[in-house]
């Protein structure tokens, strides 16, 4: 029995081999023209499909139904491409394509460089990308965000398209649409401003914007479907759901670039999450009918093997793939003008192909922001050591990872509902916070043995590291609080879900935000709300009437991490120089000194050096502090008379006190004695 084991696992390892050494000795293509190459005399279509014997193209006169206009063979060609070449003007034309492998027909499917689809994404589209472009396209740019436009100096708000607008009181027009993102004017009941002009007011630099790609799980001919589309299926076209006519490649694309522009002319920029970690189909994917097995990663026996727990994941280090990814990246700059991208599951990927997208990126568009994280949600065949996670921060170029050490260390585990976090009380997350203050980065003075997850820095700079609470995935932070300390009254939640805010705007790293969370958003205790449509997913306006304290209080802290540079510090040795842990002699309050004596001297900062103080115990605490200081509150002091030798800082509080002549200084505030 043994020795039949050995020989069924010998086979399997050798079946798994000569599938590899099949994929690697593929031709790689080197050619900028895959897909479609449109103008209106000819449309020529190149498909990589070394493995086929023969290819057929399919036209359309519509996105879905009927029987095919046209099937035209398509002829072999270079490096394991196929390529058919209509000589007249297919504008509006739809088509597919099959593969003969192993004398058998694929499924027809998308071309997956395809840039326009109809519904669903069934069929591509044959389009002019220049009639897409709205009124003043060419002259759409970046807007600055900084003197600099450093990463660090990045504040990102992370948001679902649909939830922005959808709610009756968001007063968009076009609602759960690109378009009611890209109207300005827009008011609540109260009359406080929504949607785009709410963001702008807020003073974030970047929208994270969650997949706007096309993906599988709406159904585009209904309406009301909701998800969050990390289920890709046409990664360079625009989600048809969100557009007023899903039918049409054409105005999907237009109503994107407008909503980009509007975003643009706000002085906003957009970041695409994108997911090329995995594909939505498995078997029947574009990818795999036309190459089959060559984008996925497989276990020994051969079988697809699933580090997204999604059922497949995608080969960044084939060669192909490589080019795919970088090419898709490239063109939703170039075309969408996108300002940075968020790479779902990044520890996927290996950390060649993301050095590599980084660098290309970062010569055509030197601030561009790049951020992903840097785990899998289960194993991959691929050495850790050569993927990009968390642990290999400092491996990336260019490139941030999300800190779960200072997100779960502010409100315990998202993993478990019951634990709390440094503002819910667990002191003992203490150190995690520290670490996660000084952006993950060596520092003397922070305890790695007592912080949660990571027990060694990984962080290469302030700017690898992304630093936040709550995002799309887990509960909300206003939920996880009312879970996790259901005893606590709604007062001392607010204390608690402020001070977790403050925390995360005050630290160093690139500091980001999820969409509602400066009015306490809720999605009534919904752990994972990605199909929960709009009654659990929308940002509802109201509440920021109801909690419009809250939102002048965090658009503040932004205001006040813009205005001076030393909550934005750009290297490992800054850090290092300017912060100061102060031994409190308490446990669960952390005090620290931010020296701003450098920026001073540049004649742009009015603060001398900055003392922040959180408490996160539930009782008073009185710290004793040095020098002299300035209690104050949203840009008005509280009093002339100065803070000295100790303060009191009430439960759940965070305070921040400033030394400098003048008296124009922001916070939260504080009672001193």
């Amino acid at each position: 029995m043994k020795q039949l084991w050995m020989l069924m696992a010998w086979f399997a390892f050798s079946s798994a081999v000569d599938a590899q050494y099949k994929f690697d000795v593929y031709p790689t293509y080197k050619g900028d023209d895959l897909g479609l190459t449109y103008t209106s005399t000819s449309s020529v279509f190149r498909i990589w499909s070394p493995p086929a014997s023969a290819m057929e193209l399919k036209l359309y006169t519509t996105g879905t139904g009927g029987v095919a206009k046209e099937t035209i063979q398509m002829q072999k060609r270079e490096s394991g491409t196929w390529v058919a070449v209509v000589n007249r003007d297919l504008k509006g034309m739809f088509y597919t394509v099959r593969a003969k492998i192993n004398d058998q027909w694929s499924n027809e499917v998308t071309d997956p460089y395809a840039k326009a689809t109809g519904i669903n994404g069934q069929r591509a589209q044959v389009i002019d990308l220049k009639e897409t472009n709205p009124v003043g396209w060419e002259n759409d740019h970046s807007p600055n965000f900084s003197d600099q436009n450093l990463p660090t100096d990045a504040i990102i708000y992370e948001l679902h398209i649909r939830d922005a607008t959808i709610d009756e009181e968001s007063g968009a027009q076009h609602k759960g649409k690109f378009l009611g993102l890209a109207e300005t004017g827009t008011k609540n009941k109260a009359g406080l401003s929504t949607g785009l002009d709410h963001i702008k007011e807020l003073g974030v630099t970047h929208v994270h914007l969650l997949p706007f790609y096309d993906y599988n799980s709406v159904d585009e001919t209904k309406t009301g479907q909701y998800n969050w589309g990390y289920d890709p299926v046409n990664y360079n076209v625009p989600e048809g759901s969100y557009s007023t006519d899903a039918s049409d490649g054409g105005t999907r694309i237009r109503e994107l670039k407008q909503m980009i522009q509007a975003f643009h002319q706000n002085g906003l920029r957009v970041v695409m999450d994108v997911v090329y970690n995995h594909t939505a189909l498995t078997e029947t994917s574009n990818f795999n009918q036309l190459v089959p097995g060559y984008y996925y990663r497989q276990k020994p026996d051969g079988s697809f093997s699933d580090a997204t727990a999604c059922g497949n994941e995608t080969a960044s280090e084939r060669a192909m793939m490589r080019k795919f990814m970088l090419e898709s990246v490239l063109y939703w700059v170039k075309e969408y003008h996108i300002d940075g991208f968020r790479f779902d599951l990044m520890g996927v990927h290996d950390i060649q192909t993301m050095n590599l997208i980084s660098d290309t990126l970062h010569k055509i568009k030197p601030d561009i922001l790049l951020y992903g994280e840097g785990w899998t949600a289960g194993a991959s065949p691929y050495p850790e050591e050569k993927r990009a996670v968390k642990k290999n921060a400092h491996l990336l170029k260019g490139i941030a990872v999300f800190s779960d050490d200072i997100r779960d260390g502010i409100k315990g585990s998202v993993f478990d509902i019951k634990d709390r976090g440094f503002a819910t009380g667990k002191t003992a997350n203490t150190e995690s916070v520290k670490f996660g203050i000084v952006a993950s980065l060596p520092h003397l003075q922070i305890d790695m043995s007592k912080v949660n997850y990571s027990k060694e820095p990984y962080a290469s700079s302030p700017a690898n590291v992304i630093t936040y609470a709550e995002c799309h995935d887990n509960n909300i932070l206003w939920d996880k609080i009312a879970l996790s300390v259901p005893d606590a009254s709604e007062e001392e939640r607010k204390k608690m879900h402020e001070l977790a805010l403050t925390i995360v705007l005050t630290s160093q790293g690139i500091p980001f935000l999820h969409a509602g969370s400066e009015f306490l958003r809720s999605k009534f205790g919904e752990e994972n709300s990605y199909n929960k449509g709009d009654s659990v997913n929308a940002i509802r306006w109201g509440l920021k009437t109801k909690n419009l304290a809250l939102y002048q209080t965090v658009a503040s802290l932004i205001k006040m991490r813009k205005e001076h540079g030393a909550f934005r510090l750009t290297s490992s040795r800054s850090v290092n120089n300017n912060i100061r842990f102060l031994d409190t002699q308490v446990e669960g309050v952390i005090a620290y000194k931010l020296d701003m004596s450098f920026f001073k001297e540049t004649k742009k900062e009015t603060w001398s050096n900055c003392l922040i103080i959180f408490n996160g115990t539930s009782q008073s605490q009185t710290i004793q502090i040095p020098g002299e200081w300035k209690l104050v509150n949203k840009g008005k002091a509280l009093s002339d008379k100065m803070v000295v030798k100790q303060i009191l800082v009430n439960p759940r509080e965070a305070i921040i006190l400033a030394e400098v002549p003048e008296q124009r200084q922001y916070y939260l505030g504080g009672s001193k004695e």
